[in-house]
């Protein structure tokens, strides 16, 4: 009698198991904001993908299990996925620790369990992905400059170069005035908090100094945190921002466009020299210091003109945003990289590309077993795709001024307070 043959690997490993798998980590990943009581009485449950079609996702007491609709993990993106499970891990929480026998479905037991596990109580049903929320563009109130934002970027791809400028600088001095009403005039704002890129096993520096770029100039904070990184079915890392969702939006289009302008320039400028994977880092952090030293000279010549609030973008601070950030991220640390050794001709050559780096709009592409990139660049299929492509250049494989490269991080020990170093 003939043996059968073993299964092979792509079998035993198929995309729904291994999507499982992110699912069981993203739960233990969320219990570190929980006390260590109510951490300790969570029990893993069962996890299942379902073919639901009214919600999108559901607990079920009696078998344990909290189950997630296809439909989300495979149309929409991972912080997505995510936010809709915390919103299921709440239903646990509430039914097996806090006890919500007798009350409603989402009574005061789950709001409490929302509110420890920094769940969005929001989250289920027909309410809408993380991802589609932040492409929504808003169209009352001061909401409305950022569609004249939009509109300069669009401008800033045009070919002549001081027109492109003009447009660039516009673009960031409406940003500054929007931003700063909602502070002055005490305006109610919603925040998000979503990925900039995708969850990788370990990030390259410039990535660090990047999203210090983006605290300082695009109205958002950045933290390293836990993520499952799919395709390598590993554990690893992403950058999450908070913000408003406008500038949660622009801000990624930033993180993006200008990680796919660096990939470009570098590929131009290492096609010849074939240089170490290290040199890239210093090519990467000179485009980043380069383009810095734009955005402060804008600031300047802004402040010598006189225009007032556009002058005031980096000092700009929102309370609410603040203790945002303090209630999602309890505890916090911050991990502190030295100077590295750099190939100065190389750190040079960055920055003069950087100089010359102006973000414009990104295009619309539609359709294809790709997905789809809408404009400003939010993801909301997969694979992920760059919205940056200039002619002749491939998707890539895979800052702050100073040498120093901060990063806050989640902490799970429970004494470590926030340390925020600009």
């Amino acid at each position: 009698m003939a043996q059968a043959k073993p299964r092979s690997r792509e079998g035993r490993d198929d995309p729904e198991r291994r999507l499982l798998r992110g699912l069981a980590f993203e739960w233990e990943a969320a219990l570190w904001v929980l006390r260590l009581p109510h951490r300790q009485a969570m029990r893993r449950p069962l996890f299942s993908l379902g073919d639901m079609k009214k919600r999108w996702g559901v607990w079920d007491r009696e078998r344990r299990e909290i189950s997630i609709s296809r439909d989300l993990v495979h149309g929409h993106s991972w912080d997505s996925v995510r936010e809709v499970l915390h919103h299921e891990m709440a239903h646990q929480l509430a039914d097996e620790v806090l006890g919500s026998d007798g009350q409603p479905a989402h009574g005061p037991a789950f709001q409490q369990a929302c509110r420890l596990l920094r769940a969005n109580p929001r989250a289920s049903a027909s309410w809408q992905p993380l991802d589609e929320r932040i492409l929504r563009q808003g169209t009352s109130g001061p909401a409305k400059r950022l569609v004249r934002v939009k509109k300069l970027l669009a401008l800033a791809e045009s070919p002549d170069r001081h027109e492109a400028e003009a447009a660039m600088a516009k673009a960031h001095e409406l940003m500054a005035r929007y931003n700063l009403d909602l502070v002055e005039q005490r305006l109610p704002r919603d925040f998000v908090t979503a990925f900039a890129g995708k969850p990788r096993i370990r990030h390259p520096a410039e990535d660090y100094h990047l999203a210090n770029l983006l605290q300082e100039f695009y109205f958002v904070r950045c933290m390293w945190v836990p993520a499952y990184v799919l395709d390598r079915d590993r554990s690893g890392r992403v950058l999450e921002i908070s913000g408003t969702p406008q500038n949660v939006r622009l801000a990624g289009y930033v993180f993006d466009f200008v990680r796919g302008f660096v990939e470009c320039q570098w590929s131009a400028y290492n096609r010849e020299r074939k240089l170490h994977r290290a040199r890239r880092t210093d090519f990467a952090i000179g485009i980043l210091r380069g383009f810095r030293s734009r955005l402060i000279a804008q600031q300047q010549e802004r402040a010598a003109a006189g225009t007032g609030k556009g002058a005031a973008l980096i000092v700009l601070k929102d309370p609410l945003l603040e203790e945002h950030m303090a209630y999602m991220y309890p505890r916090v640390t911050t991990v502190r990289r030295g100077p590295s050794r750099q190939d100065r001709r190389v750190l040079d050559a960055g920055f003069r590309a950087g100089q010359e780096l102006v973000i414009h709009q990104g295009i619309e592409e539609r359709g294809g077993a790709r997905g789809r990139l809408l404009k400003w660049g939010r993801m909301i299929s997969r694979p992920y795709m760059w919205p940056f492509q200039a002619a002749g250049c491939q998707p890539p494989a895979g800052s702050c001024g100073g040498d120093a490269c901060v990063a806050l991080v989640l902490s799970s020990r429970p004494k470590c307070r926030a340390r925020v170093s600009r």
